[in-house]
């Protein structure tokens, strides 16, 4: 799969909606990034990997996900295009990963190693600040994520899921779904076809 064209466009807009960077800062920003292309089913992070970058999705879907003792995988997070994935503990902490990221279809990704992370958010005070909106938008999201296991049930978690990206069902198996639900196969069939 070839790199878009407009790979450069797609991170200067989304840098874009948040901050005000000039040609220049972003060239520069850019030319920290690395662009790399993943098959379907490719791990990009497995569980005891050092990790030390975080993933930009040009194209394609990459999974966030746990196997716990009893291999049950559980869905951390589905990154589609102009999200962001990683094992940010072990990135931030400087440990090794807990969770894995895969690709669900073909994927175009930019990489962005943590030092020069550091380094940009050092150098350019709108960098740090896209960065830290990002975080703090990570937070919320998995606030209202944890909520909603707490307070919903599946069928209310299915519907706000579809409600909120209804691109999801066309592109992930709905094995996958079903784990991000926490339900079964056969439970998120019947919430589909209710």
């Amino acid at each position: 799969m070839p790199f878009p064209m407009d790979a450069k466009a797609i991170l200067k807009d989304h840098i874009a909606k948040i901050v005000s960077l000039t040609d220049e800062q972003f060239d520069y920003v850019f030319s920290h990034f690395k662009q790399q292309s993943y098959k379907k089913g490719q791990a990009i992070i497995s569980e005891g990997d050092k990790v030390d970058c975080e993933y930009f999705v040009l194209e394609g879907c990459l999974k966030s996900f746990y196997i716990n003792d009893e291999v049950k995988m559980f869905i951390l997070q589905f990154a589609m295009p102009t999200w962001w994935a990683s094992d940010y503990n072990a990135l931030y902490n400087g440990g090794r990963a807990t969770i894995s990221v895969d690709c669900i279809t073909d994927s175009q990704v930019l990489c962005l190693n943590s030092a020069d992370r550091e380094k940009l958010c050092n150098e350019i005070h709108p960098v740090e600040h896209f960065f830290r909106w990002r975080t703090n938008k990570g937070y919320v999201a998995a606030q209202k994520r944890l909520l909603s296991f707490m307070n919903n049930d599946a069928r209310h978690r299915y519907e706000e899921l579809m409600a909120l990206y209804p691109a999801l069902y066309n592109i992930v198996p709905k094995q996958l779904i079903a784990a991000y639900l926490g339900v079964s196969r056969e439970t998120l069939s019947r919430l589909y076809n209710s």
